[in-house]
Formats: structure tokens, C-alpha cells, sequence
């Protein structure tokens, strides 16, 4: 009884092999005439409603905006088109083409073209369906409008100005951090402002993590320490107290490349690294020079110039271990100075440092 009626159409009665492809048991049974019956090759909804962001172009889905990248409406319709899409779980060999029409600034009919094979039969639908396109302003956008922003980075110097070099740079930390944030999907990551003052420079950010990256960075590139104060700005709409981040970055007094003295008797030090106590070479001997603990990388000592106030002369004579006979570049006078570990032998030119007090050779840019 059971296989008579396995061969039979439930519905119409004619002789069926059960199919594969169906939702239910008798959906299985049914001839292919019977089943096609109340088939639908997809599902679209008479209408796509999308919003957008006037100003980005972001689309919002669900509960937030998305950045879809779409060069115009006519892109969105068509991705939003195929989100709403759904295709009859039984097709083989789908496809579809779809020629959208621009009817106005906000509408555009979507004419689409589907085919399929259920059950070897080759299956075609046409569907036209209107995509309304509204428009508001997200909420990132909204912020960036407002002024908003919950971090400030001030950029400062140890006794000093911060230098152009490290300005640019902190403009261009602030906004790879935002870049780099962006492809995770965090949309709330943008610079709201960037002013230079006579002190330094001050970055106001969208969120306190932007404004703790960027502010780590920095010191991980130059050297320093950062301190964070908070600010009570206000209450949100729950009553939870919101409150606005300084981040104080505070750069080394000085620099890679400077030379310094440290007055300790054993002469001038180019200095090679601020991160953490400063590091350089003694340019009489060669020999390593670290900056005391407690000191960090703010020795008290004297600035005498930077490498790039070197000059290349002449070596005239290697006297020992410990002098050579060079050129003064500025008298021209041959004068014996230091000879430090980092010393050339065979080198004819070096570039030497001149100070009111002596004159140093200088090594590499690379050793």
C-alpha cells in the first residue's frame, strides 16, 4: 500500500517517480506539473527600501550603517536588490541579470531577468521590482558635522618646540590609526580637528581608543612618555557621566642626531635613541653612552648642534690609536682631534663636528 502509493501523485493521481526536491514529504511526491503549480523560482518583495547617508554614502542595515563603497544609488539598488533576493533552494544552474531604470532621484525599478533548472526543467521569471532610496545622515557623519570628538593629543616637547618632522608625522599616525580602524568596521574613528599652536600640536579625536593609539605610536616612533587626564563633559541619555581624554605627549628633549654634552668631562655625544634613557656614541672614543635611570631620555646636558651641522674634510695623517690629523673646515688649518673606535683608517674624508671648544669626527649615518 505504502509502494502503490510512493508511484502515484497525491494531488492529481498520475504515475510519479518521487523527486529529490521539495519541502515536505508530499511536496517529493507531487508530479512535476502539480508541484510547479505553487513553485516560485524566487522570493523579492514587492519593494526595497534603502537608506543612505547623504553625506558618505553608507547604507543603513538593521540596527547600523554600513560602508558599502558604491560608486552611486544605482550600485546600492542592486546590492540591496540581491541582499533582499531569495532563491528557491531546489534550483540548479541560477542566474540572473537585472537592467535597472533611474525613474527619479530617489527611485529606480529594478527589471529582473532569472532562470534556473528544478527538477530538469528549465525555469525562467521576470520580476520588476522599485527600489525608493531615502536619505539621512549617519551617525558618524552627524558627529563629524557637530564637532565631535572624545580624545584630544597634544603634542609637546621636553623644553622645546616639537619639530616639523614630527608634526607631519603625528597628523599622518592620526590618520593611518583611523584608516587601519576603519577595515576592522569601526565606524566611529575619524580626526575631528588638527591645530598647530606655538607649543605643539593638538589632534582632537572621535573616541578615547583612537586618541590611546595614536598617543602610543607616537611614542613608540620618538621616544617620550604620555600622560591622560579626563575631563566631565557631560551625561548621556541614560544619566552615565561621558567624559573627554587629554592625552599629554611629551617628546624627548632631544632628538636622534643631535649632539649633545653632558658636561660630565668625557666630551660630546651623538645621540642615537630617546626611547626610554637616551643612548648615543662618545665622539672623542666611541665608546656607548646611556643616559642614568633616573634621567630617562632628559639628561641634563647642553645641545652643541646635529649631525647635520657636520662637514666633510680632509684626513691628513693618522698619528696613533688614539689622534688624527685632519683639516678645519672652516680655517683650513690642519688640527689633530679624537680618534674614536668608529674611525675610517683608510678613509681620505670624514665628516667632522665642530663645536666652539674642539672639533670631532662623526660616524656613519649608518654605523
Amino acid at each position: 500500500m505504502t509502494a502503490d502509493a510512493a508511484t502515484f501523485c497525491p494531488r492529481c493521481g498520475d504515475p510519479v517517480e518521487p523527486a529529490e526536491v521539495g519541502a515536505t514529504r508530499r511536496e517529493r511526491s507531487l508530479c512535476n506539473d502539480c508541484y510547479f503549480e505553487d513553485f516560485d523560482l524566487v522570493d523579492v518583495p514587492e519593494r526595497v527600501h534603502v537608506t543612505v547617508c547623504a553625506h558618505c554614502g553608507a547604507i543603513h542595515r538593521g540596527r547600523r550603517w554600513v560602508d558599502v563603497g558604491a560608486r552611486d544609488y544605482t550600485d546600492i539598488a542592486i546590492e540591496e536588490t540581491t541582499e533582499a533576493l531569495g532563491v528557491h533552494k531546489g534550483a540548479e544552474e541560477f542566474s540572473w541579470q537585472v537592467e535597472p531604470e533611474q525613474v527619479d532621484e530617489t527611485t529606480i525599478r529594478m527589471h529582473c531577468f532569472f532562470s534556473g533548472v528544478v527538477r530538469g526543467e528549465p525555469m525562467t521569471e521576470e520580476i520588476t521590482v522599485p527600489v525608493r532610496i531615502g536619505k539621512q545622515t549617519c551617525k558618524r557623519c552627524g558627529r563629524k558635522a557637530g564637532d565631535y570628538y572624545a580624545s584630544v593629543v597634544q603634542i609637546r616637547g621636553h623644553d622645546r618646540e616639537p619639530t616639523d618632522e614630527e608634526m607631519d608625522r603625528g597628523k599622518e599616525i592620526a590618520n593611518e590609526m583611523v584608516t587601519a580602524m576603519e577595515a576592522t568596521g569601526d565606524r566611529n574613528a575619524f580626526v575631528t580637528d588638527v591645530s598647530e599652536k606655538p607649543e605643539g600640536l593638538n589632534i582632537k579625536l572621535s573616541t578615547t581608543k583612537l586618541g590611546k593609539r595614536v598617543s602610543n605610536k607616537l611614542i613608540e616612533e620618538f621616544g617620550g612618555d604620555v600622560s591622560a587626564s579626563e575631563t566631565l563633559v557631560t551625561e548621556d541619555e541614560d544619566g552615565n557621566e561621558v567624559y573627554r581624554v587629554t592625552f599629554a605627549v611629551r617628546l624627548p628633549q632631544f632628538t636622534p642626531g643631535t649632539v649633545i654634552d653632558p658636561e660630565d668631562g668625557d666630551g660630546p655625544v651623538l645621540v642615537r635613541s630617546t626611547h626610554g634613557n637616551l643612548k648615543g656614541v662618545r665622539l672623542a672614543t666611541g665608546d656607548t653612552y646611556e643616559a642614568a635611570f633616573e634621567d630617562g631620555a632628559n639628561p641634563d646636558a647642553k645641545k652643541l648642534g646635529t649631525r647635520e651641522d657636520g662637514e666633510t674634510t680632509t684626513v691628513v695623517a693618522v698619528e696613533d690609536d688614539h689622534a688624527v690629523q685632519v683639516l678645519d673646515p672652516v680655517t683650513y688649518e690642519a688640527k689633530t682631534v679624537p680618534r674614536p673606535d668608529y674611525f675610517d683608517a683608510d678613509a681620505d674624508e670624514v665628516r667632522v663636528f665642530k663645536s666652539r671648544s674642539a672639533l670631532h669626527v662623526l660616524p656613519d649615518a649608518d654605523a
